[in-house]
């Protein structure tokens, strides 16, 4: 398949650069809220851990995206 039909062209352009500004804005919403959270501000366990779970997915699925420099923090190869 040719580079051509690979690249999004127009309106999904746009779309795909939206979705990426959207997603920067949260991951830096998130990066202030986690600073401002000490272990007690959690009910439980269970709530942190699927945090850091949520937040691993999307360091796994960043690190598949061409051109990204994220690699997953246990990951060694």
């Amino acid at each position: 398949m040719s580079d051509e039909v690979d690249r999004p062209h127009g309106i999904e352009k746009v779309a795909v650069e939206s979705v990426l500004n959207r997603s920067r804005v949260l991951a830096a919403k998130i990066a202030n809220e986690l600073r401002n959270k000490r272990p007690d501000h959690f009910v439980d366990e269970f709530s942190l851990a699927d945090i850091y779970y949520s937040l691993e997915h999307a360091a796994d699925v960043l690190s598949t995206v061409k051109g990204s420099r994220a690699q997953h923090p246990y990951r060694h190869g």
